[in-house]
């Protein structure tokens, strides 16, 4: 490389005015370093790109998703404005000031069960009963050429979901019962506007008239009915912010106290918000740890890259340069590269709401569009240049250390010197910014610091052993009749080897996977093994008050030695705490869901079975003072609640003050009825309420009872839902099964950038082997003992990570089972097999790929070279 040294030997007044400045001076040496390509560096750019594309990919989805709900807001609530009451039907009063907003439109949704006319079959149903103007915003499409309108006003027809007929086994045409009346199927839901602002569905949809719902005489006093109100303003189209606005101000002065959930159109679906939002926060500290781990990569890359560059360091010092001049010119270098895969990270994360939309548009639910926001794009900026500036900084900071005298004589190894104070110093200002951009970006600020300070342990950790591994192979007697295994040993042994990059690159993205797989083993394993013994086998919905023992009877007759609990279930709103509005609370995050939404509530004489009370007492029987309520323990602490506080409920639009009298600790995992708040008889018994049951058979029971006792309850009582927990159980654990593979595969993108860096370490020790194996060869060496050798230091170096990142990660995993989740811990061997099979599998492709280059290599064109 041609060095024109004479610009930096003469007087600064001979430069050209743009070598005057310092910084250009360092950008023009630069970009003229550049000139002959990035060779080297694909290594660095792709973890780069890995970890970028990743966290603004996730941000740029989720901002897709978001700003599609607020496009879509009214198609998705129905309106521009939302109103939820349960049990509670609006009134006169409160259906005009509705009127006055705009355009209302009404509909129930309720739980029920779905029976053939024999009774031999049932499925649990979400019944949604709408009226004439439904709906306003969107179009409700049918599978036949049918309207809603029309399917619906036949006598007693309704519209269902696809599922329904495959679960029951009938057809369009055919009947079903809902309650006391038979059901004709009138048509098959081919897409339901406002599908995502309702509430989670547990079954499949059925719509129908008000009419229709009425005549089944499942809309009883207490049942648990949800009422819903679309409202669209007038002019919501044309001043969407307005109209919301309007609508909210008019509703809090005249329905401040009614009890109403309201939503509106900027968020039609909180819940679903919410997790999303949670997802991107998760995504993002994966992403994060991609490009930690890929920032080893990069450091390895500019540790090769300045040790390629030695001599030409050397000249430019001798030439006059300075350690300030020099560190400069290769750190704006790396740093172009950087930015380059960073832009590549950049473009890609913007676009991939594009390209899932063009590959997935139909399974989603909302028309995912472009959402290039700037804060996003500067975010994944922030991250991309502050890790490599955070693993850059070292390397490059011992070219200060390279000395002139290099110039005239060969240095086997690299330098390790430690870089110059101020150097130290800009890696701790990095490292502070870096913790500050990960602070105020994220929504849990705690745990974002708690999973970066594991992250950067679990690295420093992984580093210290790699060098334990490094300085115990050096010191281990060498088995002199097996030459293959020695020699295995010195590669593991040998100071510019891959035993420290193998061991940091796969172990901390191998100890994540182990890490999952374990967690997830022991939450499934608390679900179908120790739960289905505890747990009832049925909770029962909508039991009447008056027809308890007739219900209670029937189950007896046909399944003696049933354990049968019961307990009054109501709905309602939280609505104060100590006579502050919870819009207004000082409450701890995690409780947050208690305040969202309705909550079922009930009451009883005495301590509900699996509670303990562990501070204050229980009201007397017959008490009828003061209305009381029990709170749960853990929840009190998160809204701040102590005993003598009050909570104020809103219960069929009426609101209810109780003073908490005592808390009580729950065993959730009981599933016997119990419930956040439990209130003294004399607060709630005057209210239209039904039964909440459960029923737990006898463990000798067989099949057919189980079978004949939802037969009977069905044909004597058809207003009441039974809904099998262990089915319930088993739906959800393959939910969760669905969900923890999500998980297993946004993790695995660490063991990528793991990968990548274990790719970086072999193209750097490639010029180190291909000599030692060219020696080997002219002493007598074989190709096959040269194959064994390195296929024993690279199935070494795969079973020691594997055993450390089984330890470390079944570590992680017992703490987090058994002390966030708190269930047991499980260790299962298959549940960590496919984890360390991957590990194994990544280093010998990589150890084959590298060793099979290394024996192609040509005696003579090396030794030449020397």
């Amino acid at each position: 490389m041609s060095l024109p040294a004479f610009e930096i030997s003469r007087p600064s007044d001979a430069l050209p005015l743009h070598l005057r400045l310092p910084v250009m001076r360092i950008f023009i040496f630069a970009l003229r370093e550049l000139r002959s390509g990035i060779s080297g560096f694909g290594i660095f750019i792709a973890c780069i790109a890995l970890g970028v594309t990743l966290i603004t990919g996730v941000g740029s989805l989720a901002s897709a998703f978001l700003s599609g709900f607020e496009r879509q807001g009214r198609e998705l609530l129905g309106g521009d404005v939302s109103l939820r009451r349960v049990h509670k039907r609006a009134t006169a009063q409160e259906r005009m000031v509705f009127a006055k907003l705009g355009r209302v439109s009404e509909l129930a949704t309720m739980r029920s069960m779905a029976r053939l006319p024999n009774g031999e079959d049932q499925a649990l149903v979400e019944i949604k009963a709408v009226d004439d103007v439904y709906p306003l915003i969107g179009t409700f499409e049918l599978a036949n050429s049918t309207t809603l309108t029309r399917a619906i006003r036949e006598q007693n027809g309704a519209v269902v979901a696809q599922s329904l007929l495959d679960r029951l086994n009938i057809k369009v045409g055919d009947s079903f019962r809902l309650g006391t009346r038979e059901i004709v199927i009138t048509g098959v839901i081919a897409r339901e506007p406002d599908r995502i602002g309702a509430r989670i569905a547990f079954g499949p949809r059925v719509v129908m008239s008000y009419a229709t719902l009425a005549s089944t005489g499942l809309v009883q006093p207490g049942t648990l009915i949800s009422w819903q109100y679309a409202i669209v303003a007038p002019d919501g189209a044309s001043d969407p912010q307005g109209a919301v606005g309007r609508i909210r101000q008019m509703l809090g002065e005249k329905l401040s106290e009614a009890g109403f959930i309201i939503t509106d159109r900027s968020d039609p679906s909180p819940t679903i918000s919410r997790q999303l939002n949670r997802m991107r926060d998760f995504l993002t500290l994966l992403g994060l740890a991609a490009l930690l781990i890929g920032g080893v990569g990069v450091a390895n890359a500019v540790r090769t890259f300045v040790d390629r560059r030695r001599k030409v360091i050397a000249t430019y010092k001798s030439v006059g340069a300075t350690s300030g001049t020099v560190f400069g010119i290769y750190m704006m270098q790396i740093m172009i590269i950087a930015a380059f895969g960073t832009c590549i990270g950049l473009l890609i994360g913007n676009l991939l709401p594009l390209i899932l939309a063009a590959i997935y548009g139909p399974v989603f639910e909302i028309e995912l569009g472009p959402s290039f926001t700037w804060t996003n794009t500067v975010i994944g900026l922030g991250y991309g240049f502050l890790v490599t500036l955070l693993f850059i900084l070292w390397p490059l900071g011992q070219t200060e250390r390279i000395r002139p005298a290099a110039l005239f004589r060969d240095e086997v190894a690299g330098s390790d010197s430690m870089p110059r104070l101020r150097v130290l110093f800009l890696i701790a200002i990095i490292g502070g910014l870096l913790l500050a951009l990960v602070t105020f970006t994220s929504r849990a600020p705690m745990l974002a610091l708690w999973f970066l300070g594991g992250m950067l342990a679990i690295l420093f950790l992984f580093w210290m052993i790699g060098y334990a591994i490094t300085w115990l192979a050096g010191r281990l007697p060498r088995p002199h009749n097996r030459p293959e295994l020695t020699l295995a040993m010195v590669g593991i042994a040998a100071p510019g080897g891959l035993t420290r990059s193998v061991v940091l690159s796969l172990g901390v993205g191998l100890s994540l996977l182990v890490a999952v797989a374990l967690v997830d083993e022991s939450l499934v394993n608390e679900l179908r093994g120790r739960m289905p013994e505890q747990s009832p086998d049925y909770f029962v919905l909508d039991i009447p008050k008056a027809d308890r023992a007739l219900f209670e009877t029937s189950v007896l007759e046909l399944a003696p030695g049933t354990k049968i609990e019961t307990a009054p279930m109501l709905r309602g709103r939280i609505s104060r705490l100590n006579g502050i509005p919870v819009e207004n609370a000082q409450i701890d995050p995690r409780a947050a869901w208690v305040l969202r939404g309705d909550r079922g509530l009930t009451y009883a004489e005495e301590v509900p079975e699996g509670s303990k009370i562990v501070e204050g007492k229980w009201w007397d029987k017959g008490y009828k003072g003061e209305p009381q309520v029990s709170f749960a323990s853990d929840l009190a602490e998160d809204l701040g609640l102590k005993v003598g506080d009050t909570v104020t409920v809103n219960v069929l639009g009426r609101n209810i003050t109780a003073r908490i009298t005592n808390l009580r600790e729950i065993e959730w995992e009981s599933l016997a009825i119990n419930f956040v708040m439990v209130f003294s008889p004399n607060a709630l018994a005057a209210a239209p309420h039904n039964l909440l049951a459960t029923v737990r058979f006898p463990d000798d029971i067989p099949a057919t009872a189980d079978a004949a006792v939802g037969r009977v309850i069905g044909r004597e009582l058809p207003h009441i839902s039974m809904i099998r927990v262990k089915d319930a159980i088993n739906a959800f654990a393959e939910i969760f099964a669905n969900v923890m593979v999500a998980v297993r595969t946004a993790a695995s993108v660490t063991l990528i950038a793991g990968a990548l860096v274990l790719a970086g370490a072999l193209a750097t020790a490639q010029r180190r082997r291909v000599l030692q194996a060219v020696v080997l060869k002219c002493i007598g060496a074989t190709r096959r003992r040269l194959l064994l050798a390195n296929l024993a230091e690279y199935g070494l170096l795969a079973f020691i990570t594997s055993v450390i990142a089984l330890v470390v990660g079944s570590i992680a995993a017992w703490g987090f089972a058994t002390y966030l989740l708190q269930v047991d811990f499980v260790f299962s061997w298959r549940a960590v097999a496919s984890a360390i099979a991957t590990s194994v599998g990544l280093i010998l492709v990589f150890g084959l790929f590298g060793t099979w280059r290394v024996l192609a290599a040509k005696p003579v064109p090396v030794l030449r070279g020397l």
